[in-house]
């Protein structure tokens, strides 16, 4: 008999204790009225729910509006919501002008880096342009043709006038080193020295002409050596 009550008391204790034992399970709760307010701010459409709780104590910020609708004996009045009645807006067209302001943005810095990549591979043409000199060898053999005739024609001078027209020949010999020193330094290549060949053969012509009017000269000093002595 004991045994019975013993083991009648043991199972009603399992029990008492099974469902504390169970895992509780968790019940989904789907508030319609929050979906509505979300979707209302977002992009759904523009609706609040309850309608007349809102219509009374929320009309400035959800635009409700009170009006009569036919319908049968289910006639009555309604609450209908619109957007431009509410003193607040969308969420979403915020958004929207967000991505588009960072859209401007993106396409600002793309134009940016664009712009400054075109100009870095410009400096890289520009840099190797100016790296080897392509334009002195159209003027090598008239530069040393003209350097012929004006030294010819100085030490012509100098024999002709046994040293008496010194100073005359010393005078455009300076000039001479002068444009040969630039000519120089306009064919000098390398990091820090190069020119871009357009601009050195605009050098290179200008150093032409004046080397072609020292050549006139000496020719001119030649013939007063040939005259006077």
């Amino acid at each position: 008999m004991r045994f019975r009550i013993f083991t009648l008391a043991a199972v009603a204790a399992l029990i008492a204790v099974a469902p504390a034992a169970c895992p509780a399970k968790t019940k989904k709760i789907h508030d319609d009225q929050k979906e509505k307010q979300w979707l209302s701010m977002e992009n759904g459409p523009w609706w609040f729910a309850p309608d007349w709780y809102y219509y009374f104590l929320h009309k400035n910020y959800s635009g409700a509006e009170m009006y009569w609708k036919w319908a049968g004996f289910k006639s009555g009045y309604r609450v209908r919501f619109k957007e431009e009645k509410s003193n607040v807006k969308r969420i979403m067209p915020v958004r929207v002008t967000a991505e588009e302001t960072q859209r401007q943005k993106l396409a600002k810095v793309e134009k940016e880096r664009a712009h400054v990549e075109s100009l870095y591979k410009e400096e890289l043409a520009r840099e190797a342009d100016r790296a080897i000199d392509v334009t002195y060898s159209i003027y090598k053999d008239e530069f040393s043709r003209m350097q012929d005739c004006i030294a010819d024609g100085l030490l012509y001078c100098l024999n002709k006038s046994k040293g008496k027209m010194k100073y005359q020949v010393d005078e455009l010999s300076r000039q001479n080193e002068v444009i040969c020193a630039n000519i120089a330094y306009i064919h000098k290549q390398g990091v820090g020295y190069g020119l871009e060949n357009a601009k050195r053969q605009q050098a290179y012509e200008e150093a032409k002409t004046a080397m072609g009017e020292l050549v006139s000269r000496t020719a001119r000093l030649a013939a007063v050596a040939a005259t006077h002595y």
